[in-house]
C-alpha cells in the first residue's frame, strides 16, 4: 500500500499496547471494518481505553521494525456505542469492581443503555443478581471518579501539561481540583509530589498570570528553598536566595525581596543573623533545630532513670559471663552509657558496635528498665532486632505515625513509655525526624545513639550526627579497634583503608576465594558488560547466591549508562524477562520484579529505601501487591510513581541496609559524585561479598576526594551556644 498523507481511519480499540499518560503518545491495536487483521495506530491521545471508538487522520507508513502502521496526526476518542465495544470498555479495568465477567453481565442486562443506567438510575444495578451493595458502591464511586478525572485530564491538557499525575491531583483536591488550580496553580508544586514548579508555572502562564505577580514570586522563592533543602541544607544565605530565585523566575530582585518579606511575615520563612550574614530557613527546619537543642538541654539536666551502677563491677561480671574481653574503647562506651544521660557511640564496620549495644542492654535489663530500640528503616530495625533479641521498631512505627493527621501520636504530650531509647543507624536521621523523636522521649529517659559518622549523611536535610559530635556537647565514644574475627574480612579491612584515604590492595588471587574483588574495566561499556556477566552468571555459579534476592548493584547516580535507570533495564532483561506486566510512569513492572519505595508513604507504612518484590498484578482492580519483608502492600497503578525497579539502586538509597552481595560499578562518568564517604558507604553495605567493577582512576579519585559538601545548618552552633 502506498502511503497517503491525508487519510482517515476509524474503528474500535481492541488493545492499548502502549500509552504514556504524560506525553499522550500511544500505540493502539484497532479493529477496522474491511480489514482482516488488527491495525496498528500510532498517535497521541490524553486518555485511551480498550473498547472506545477511534476516529483519526494521518498517513500509512511502513516501519522497518513493526511493519505497516497508521501514523495519526489527529486522534478523536468516542465512548463506545456497540454492545461489543461497551463490554470491552467496561471490562478494561477502567472501573474498579468491574472485570470482563461483570462487564458481560451488565451489558446483557441493560444493553446499550448501561452508561445511562449507571449515571441516572444506579438503583437499577440491584436488579443484577450477585451484585451486592458494596460492589455497586465501588462501581458508582469509580465511575464518578473517572468522569471527574477525565475532566481534569482535559483541563490539564488544554494548559499544555502532561496528565500522568491527574489521579494523584484528584485524590488531593477532589472534585474541586480544577477550581483550586485555576485560583492558584502553584499549589500543585507545593502539594503534589512529582509536579514541579515549571509545570505549575506553565499552567499559570496559560491562565494569564503575570510573570511578575507576587503569587508567582512567593511560590518561586519557596520552591527554590525546597529544592535547596533536597540537597541536605536547612538554610541559605539571604543574598544567595535573592540572586538564585531572581534567575530562576527571570524577574527583578526587587520583586523577590518583596516576596521574601511577604513569606517572612506569613511565617513560611524565618530569617536569622549568623556569622556576620543573614540566613533564611524554611520555618519547619528552623523550628526543628530549635526543638532539638531545647529538648536535649532539658534531657541532659534531668536525672538518670536508674540508680548509680558500679560500672567496673558490671563490666567485669559481663565479661566473665560472656567469656569475652571488651576493648579499651568498648569499655569506655559502656561506662559512658551507664553514667551519662545522652551518649553517642560511633565507629566503622568490625569495631564491635553490636557488642557494645548488647553489653549495655544486658546490664540495664538487670535493672528492670523499659527499653525501646529503633532505627530509621525497616531493614535496619530488623537487623537490630536480630542482633539484640529485643524488638526494634522503625522510627515511624515507634512514634506511631497517623496518616490522616499527618503527624505522630507520640510527642511531648503523649511520650514513649521508655526508660532507655536506643537508636541505631543514627547517621540517617535528619533534623525533622530527630526533633520528632526527642519530643517523644520522656525527660527521665536516657538516649543512646549509635552510628557511623563517616557514612553518607541523611537523605533529608541536616547533618544531625555530625553536628552533635562536632559540638563536643554530647558524650561521644569512637570505636577504633578492629576485632580479630573482623580483621580476616577484606571488606572490613578495605573499608577502613578507604575511610583513611588509602587505596586498597586490588590484586586478586584467582585460586583463593575472598570476600572483596576488584575487576578492572577501562570504559563504561566494558564495566556494563562485565557487571551483567558477574551478576547474572559468575557470582551465582561460584558463590551460590541468588542473583535477584542476594545480589544488590549499587551505583553512584541515577543517570547515564551506569546509572540506576539504565542498569535496571539491562538487569531486568537478563534476570526477569517477563513479557506480561504493566507500564506506568515510564517503567514496565512484572511479577517477581525487585522494586524500591522512593518516598515515605506513611499510610502504607512503607518508607524511602524499602525493597520488596512484586507478588501479583490485578489488571481488573488496576493494582498490584508488593511483598516488603513478608508484609503485603497494595498499590494502585496510579501510585506506581512511588516505586522503581531495584536490581540496581543508588548508594544513597542503600543507607541503613545490608546485602549479602554488593556489586559496585565505578567510572569517571560519575566524577561529580565520587567522594570518599560515598565509596565507603557502598562498600560497607556488603555483608558476605563486595565486587567493585570499574576504572582504577575513578576508584582512586573517589577515595582521595574528602571534600564532603558541607550542609548549611545552624544546629552545631545552637548546640555550642545553648548546652553547658
Amino acid at each position: 500500500m502506498t502511503p497517503s498523507a491525508h487519510e482517515s481511519l476509524q474503528g474500535s480499540i481492541e488493545r492499548v499496547t502502549f500509552h504514556n499518560s504524560d506525553s499522550g503518545f500511544c500505540v493502539l491495536k484497532v479493529v477496522v471494518a474491511g480489514k482482516k487483521d488488527l491495525v496498528t495506530v500510532v498517535g497521541s491521545s490524553i486518555s485511551v481505553t480498550a473498547g472506545e471508538y477511534l476516529q483519526c487522520k494521518g498517513a500509512w507508513q511502513h516501519d522497518k521494525n513493526h511493519g505497516m502502521q497508521f501514523k495519526a496526526t489527529q486522534v478523536n476518542i468516542i465512548q463506545p456505542s456497540s454492545l461489543e465495544g461497551i463490554e470491552k470498555y467496561l471490562g478494561s479495568g477502567l472501573i474498579k469492581g468491574v472485570g470482563p465477567g461483570y462487564a458481560k453481565r451488565l451489558v446483557a442486562a441493560f444493553g446499550i443503555d448501561v452508561f445511562k443506567i449507571i449515571d441516572e438510575y444506579p438503583e437499577r444495578l440491584k436488579e443484577l443478581s450477585g451484585l451486592g451493595e458494596k460492589r455497586i458502591l465501588r462501581i458508582l464511586e469509580s465511575w464518578s471518579d473517572q468522569k471527574n478525572i477525565r475532566k481534569l485530564v482535559m483541563f490539564l491538557h488544554q494548559q499544555g501539561v502532561g496528565t500522568a499525575r491527574a489521579v494523584r491531583i484528584y485524590k488531593i483536591y477532589g472534585s474541586n481540583a480544577i477550581q483550586k488550580i485555576q485560583e492558584n496553580p502553584y499549589c500543585l508544586a507545593l502539594d503534589v509530589r512529582g509536579i514541579g514548579f515549571k509545570t505549575a508555572d506553565l499552567i499559570a502562564e496559560k491562565l494569564g498570570m503575570e510573570k511578575t505577580s507576587l503569587l508567582r514570586a512567593c511560590a518561586g522563592v519557596r520552591h527554590w528553598l525546597q529544592e535547596y533543602s533536597n540537597l541536605g541544607h536547612c538554610a541559605v544565605e539571604a543574598s544567595m536566595l535573592l540572586a538564585e530565585a531572581a534567575q530562576l523566575l527571570e524577574i527583578p530582585e526587587e520583586i523577590i525581596q518583596v516576596a521574601i518579606a511577604h513569606e517572612l511575615q506569613a511565617g513560611h520563612l524565618i530569617q536569622e543573623n549568623r556569622d556576620g550574614g543573614s540566613l533564611i530557613f524554611l520555618a519547619a527546619f528552623y523550628q526543628a533545630e530549635l526543638g532539638i537543642v531545647e529538648r536535649l538541654k532539658r534531657l541532659l539536666k534531668s536525672p538518670l532513670p536508674w540508680k548509680k551502677i558500679n560500672t567496673e563491677s558490671a563490666i567485669h561480671e559481663l565479661e566473665v559471663h560472656d567469656k569475652r574481653i571488651l576493648s579499651v574503647s568498648q569499655r569506655v562506651a559502656v561506662r559512658n552509657a551507664l553514667t551519662e544521660k545522652v551518649v553517642i557511640i560511633t565507629g566503622g564496620p568490625g569495631v564491635g558496635k553490636t557488642t557494645v549495644i548488647n553489653s549495655i542492654l544486658q546490664i540495664l535489663k538487670k535493672n528492670k528498665l523499659r527499653i525501646q530500640l529503633c532505627a530509621p528503616t525497616g531493614r535496619a530495625a530488623k537487623r537490630l532486632s536480630e542482633s539484640t533479641h529485643i524488638e526494634a521498631k522503625t522510627l515511624h512505627r515507634l512514634l506511631e505515625y497517623e496518616g490522616h493527621k499527618q503527624g505522630f501520636r507520640r510527642n511531648n504530650k503523649n511520650p514513649l513509655e521508655a526508660d532507655v531509647v536506643v537508636i541505631d543507624e543514627m547517621s540517617m536521621v535528619d533534623v525533622m525526624m530527630m526533633n520528632h523523636l526527642l519530643k517523644a522521649i520522656p525527660l527521665n529517659s536516657a538516649l543512646i545513639m549509635v552510628g557511623d559518622v563517616d557514612q553518607l549523611p541523611s537523605v533529608g536535610p541536616g547533618a544531625v550526627l555530625r553536628n552533635l559530635i562536632d559540638s563536643n556537647k554530647i558524650s561521644t565514644t569512637s570505636l577504633k579497634e578492629i576485632f580479630r574475627q573482623a580483621a580476616s574480612s577484606k571488606i572490613i579491612i578495605n573499608a577502613h583503608k578507604i575511610n583513611q584515604g588509602i587505596i586498597p590492595y586490588l590484586k586478586n588471587d584467582p585460586d583463593k576465594l575472598t570476600d572483596f574483588y576488584f575487576i578492572k574495566a577501562d570504559t563504561p561499556e566494558e564495566i556494563l558488560a562485565k557487571l551483567l556477566q558477574v551478576v547474572g552468571l559468575r557470582i551465582p555459579k561460584r558463590f551460590q547466591f541468588d542473583p535477584i534476592r542476594d545480589i544488590q548493584v549499587l551505583t553512584p547516580m541515577n543517570r547515564a549508562l551506569l546509572g540506576a535507570h539504565s542498569l535496571n533495564s539491562e538487569l531486568k532483561a537478563i534476570l526477569n524477562p517477563e513479557k506480561r506486566g504493566v507500564l506506568r510512569f515510564g517503567t514496565f513492572f512484572s511479577v517477581a520484579d525487585k522494586v524500591i519505595q522512593t518516598v515515605n508513604n506513611y499510610d502504607k507504612e512503607v518508607f524511602n529505601g524499602d525493597i520488596g518484590f512484586i507478588e501479583s498484578i490485578d489488571e481488573e482492580e488496576q493494582s498490584l501487591l508488593i511483598n516488603f519483608d513478608d508484609k503485603l502492600v497494595n498499590y494502585e497503578f496510579s501510585e506506581l510513581d512511588e516505586i522503581q525497579l531495584a536490581y540496581a539502586i543508588t548508594i544513597h538509597k542503600a543507607q541503613g541496609s545490608e546485602y549479602s552481595v554488593v556489586v559496585l560499578p565505578l567510572a569517571m562518568q560519575h566524577f561529580t559524585l565520587l567522594e570518599r564517604n560515598l565509596i565507603y558507604t557502598g562498600v560497607t553495605r556488603g555483608k558476605s561479598l563486595v565486587v567493585v567493577i570499574g576504572q582504577t582512576q575513578a576508584l582512586a579519585m573517589g577515595i582521595k576526594n574528602e571534600k564532603n559538601r558541607k550542609r548549611k545548618t545552624a544546629l552545631q552552633e545552637r548546640l555550642e551556644e545553648t548546652l553547658n
